[in-house]
């Protein structure tokens, strides 16, 4: 194609007037996680932990001569050393014959008893105990060695519960041969509550019992059959032959197991087992919960398709279910979002809802089943709740967008009533907040920062967010005396001319804006979050050494992201092929207009996982505008992928929306270099899906590369692979031979 010889060609004559991707250029990438390390930043990374019952807290207060464990009095503002870390080290090291440096101690999972007389830590596989008050050190034992864990796509099917005791201790309640049973724990008399358990329709050994002890309630559940992937370990540690390995998996489309909330009388022998019509078509049902009144039991349904949400009520009179809240959208509710509190008095919900195209809290009456009044409201978007305060009425949460005069995914704190009134911002300050509050929640340590702001961490009252005491302010001198410079902050218009999309860029350290720079964009785009960074760090590892080869590099969220609107993110939905990229084209395009210094003419793409998905979209699609990508681990078939990401952004049942937006599919249509690289056990997207990939690219005569970890699981590459991207793109588009690898200093060797 004749583009394609043109573009080489001026890559070739670029690269080698401006001696970008060198030798030295790869060095310095490579020494820079070292040189902008977070040790060269004092008095950050405050993480306070509050002492239970106390107004006191400690953190670790990280200074140019080492770390200072550090407590607070609330009350008192004072701040004092937590103990002496000479005396704690040296005992330390004649307990156990090693060198303990009292600035850097290597101690994990610390706790402070109320008193603040006593910290309990482990160290080395052991659980130790010291006396602050006698500097005495004691060994309390081995640490116990973790059990097996559940691999987090398996199913959870609820057979292996422990008995549990009735609330007044006269009864214990069990699953035995598939039904649901008591024990009078006195006589030691058995009854079988449930009559219609079997195997292929078991009852839920998650038995809740009434408050009032008079009834039990679990799960009949209807398994399914279990889909599952298989993964051969070419290259294992201990043997030669290689391991097949063997994962639960399941896709979408695939059945899932049905559930019916059911209630057993334990003296009466009264059983409760409902219509289905209200919760018929299962993805999930999760619950039941027992009403604190023992009058019935309270469960949530997500339908299949997530097009309704209902939260049920079972009446223990007569088995009848009724809707108390429902949520229904044309084209998802977003269930993961979903913020429930059931308030004490037994009358009224605490509910968060997208309905008004942003996420806010509404106050709910249980009796009618309809909201007595939204709570938030406005253009803007409630992340978390933080604390129900009952007696008080009052509601604290943290939201992003309130502020109409920064960027919009700063998240504040604040402080709201029931009533919707009297909303009170804790944290004024411009930036992105994180907060802890004490366990009485009358205070609260602020740490704030953004990008190319360094943290501020303060001590505040919570009522009124007055600053109480100034705990650290970071000091970034050192780091700014390595050459280090912050990303630049920068929001333009998005596709539709109007809507502002945030992104950062990086320059590398030696930047000249007499030169032309191709220009690389890092990719995670798609529903469930906002991905660019938006608190401070001396180093983004995919960004700040990448961008010091030569390159401008650039993140930004366009739609389909979260946080902004619902409006803002369901462009994704049956569409995850848009990946935001009409929005991060008409970004970059404003980027170069402010910059001539920018090629759009050597525009570069990378990812992993939805990001490796994206990556590819953006070569097969808009091959125009983006000249080469590195794709890793790539979710590339949302056929292929785990059921519950692609249900609710794709839909169900599946339907031809799946195959338009397949890398598989659309594996013809590649005329850009590509770099594939997969994990051969990523146990978060099936390998499969690149390799069909693959295939599909090797039938259609396509050109690319392939890279596979031996042993590595969901990866951008891992080291290997990160050197295969610096050259891949040195490569492509500066059209520079990059240097032979037994030269760089990758500090890897």
């Amino acid at each position: 194609m004749k583009y394609s010889i043109l573009t080489t060609a001026a890559l070739l004559i670029s690269g080698a007037a401006w001696a970008q991707g060198t030798l030295e250029d790869y060095n310095r990438a490579y020494g820079l996680r070292e040189k902008y390390s977070p040790k060269s930043v004092y008095y950050s990374n405050v993480n306070p932990q509050w002492i239970e019952g106390t107004d006191c807290f400690w953190y670790i207060r990280n200074t140019p001569e080492g770390e200072e464990y550090v407590k607070v009095d609330a009350s008192e503002k004072k701040r004092a050393l937590l103990f002496d870390s000479n005396k704690l080290s040296a005992s330390l090291a004649a307990s156990t014959s090693k060198e303990i440096d009292p600035m850097q101690l290597p101690i994990r999972g610390c706790r402070v008893s109320q008193s603040l007389d006593t910290l309990r830590f482990v160290f080395e596989g052991k659980r130790w105990c010291f006396d602050i008050t006698n500097n005495k050190l004691t060994e309390e034992g081995n640490l116990p060695a973790p059990g097996p864990q559940r691999h987090w796509m398996e199913r959870d099917d609820e057979k292996e519960g422990a008995p549990v005791t009735s609330p007044d201790g006269k009864y214990v309640a069990f699953i035995k041969n598939d039904n649901v049973c008591v024990r009078n724990i006195k006589t030691g008399e058995e009854k079988q509550l449930s009559q219609d358990g079997t195997m292929a329709n078991y009852y839920s050994s998650y038995i809740y019992w009434s408050p009032d002890s008079k009834y039990v309630a679990s799960c009949r559940i209807r398994p399914t059959e279990k889909r599952y992937v298989y993964y051969v370990e070419s290259s294992p540690a201990d043997q030669l032959q290689p391991k097949l390995h063997k994962q639960e998996y399941a896709k979408p489309g695939d059945e899932l197991p049905f559930k019916v909330p059911c209630i057993f009388g334990v003296e009466d022998g009264k059983r409760l087992i409902p219509s289905t019509e209200l919760f018929s078509h299962q993805y999930e049902l999760y619950g039941p919960i027992w009403n604190n009144d023992s009058k019935g039991i309270t469960f949530e349904y997500n339908e299949r398709g997530h097009k309704v949400y209902r939260v049920l009520e079972m009446s223990v009179t007569d088995g009848s279910v009724r809707p108390l809240i429902e949520e229904k959208e044309e084209k998802y509710v977003n269930y993961p979002r979903i913020y429930r509190y059931y308030l004490n008095d037994g009358k009224r919900i605490i509910w968060s809802s997208e309905r008004d195209n942003y996420n806010h809290l509404y106050l709910y009456d249980r009796a009618t089943a309809s909201p007595i009044n939204q709570i938030t409201k406005g253009e803007w978007y409630v992340r978390e709740v933080q604390y129900v305060d009952e007696a008080n009425q009052q509601i604290y949460f943290s939201a992003n967008g309130v502020n109409k005069d920064e960027d919009p995914y700063l998240i504040h704190y604040y402080r709201i009533g029931f009533d919707g009134k009297g909303m009170k911002e804790l944290t004024p300050e411009e930036g992105m907040h994180k907060a802890w509050y004490s366990s009485d929640h009358k205070y609260l340590v602020d740490v704030y920062s953004k990008v190319d702001q360094a943290p501020v961490a303060v001590l505040r009252n919570a009522e009124n967010g007055k600053v109480m005491m100034e705990l650290e302010k970071a000091d970034i001198s050192k780091l700014t005396a390595n050459g280090w410079k912050a990303p630049e902050v920068f929001a333009a218009k998005g596709r539709d001319g109007k809507t502002d999309m945030w992104g950062i860029v990086y320059r590398p350290s030696n930047f000249d804006a007499s030169k032309k720079y191709p220009v690389i964009e890092y990719i995670y785009s798609g529903p469930g979050d906002q991905y660019v960074p938006k608190t401070f760090s001396p180093f983004n590892g995919y960004m700040s050494a990448i961008a010091e080869l030569g390159f401008i590099v650039v993140q930004v969220d366009g739609m389909t992201t979260s946080f902004r609107s619902k409006e803002f993110e369901e462009v994704c939905y049956k569409n995850l092929k848009d990946s935001g990229l009409a929005d991060h084209i008409a970004w970059l395009k404003a980027l170069a207009q402010k910059y001539p210094y920018i090629d759009l003419d050597r525009v570069g793409i990378f990812g992993c996982s939805a990001g490796g998905q994206e990556a590819l979209n953006a070569v097969l699609l808009h091959p125009e505008f983006y000249k080469a990508a590195y794709s890793a681990c790539g979710c590339h078939d949302n056929r292929m992928d785990k059921i519950w990401w692609n249900e609710l952004w794709m839909g169900y049942p599946i339907d031809d929306s799946y195959k338009a937006c397949s890398n598989v599919e659309n594996a013809h249509l590649l005329s850009r270099p590509l770099m594939l690289v997969v994990g051969e056990l990523d146990d978060n997207v099936d390998p499969a899906s690149t390799m069909q990939v693959v295939n599909a690219l090797i039938k259609a005569n396509k050109d690319f590369e392939l890279v596979v970890i031996p042993g590595a699981h969901h990866t951008m590459g891992e080291a290997f692979g990160e050197h295969k991207r610096y050259d891949f793109f040195v490569r492509h588009l500066m059209g520079v031979n990059p240097p032979a690898w037994s030269e760089v200093k990758t500090g890897n060797q």
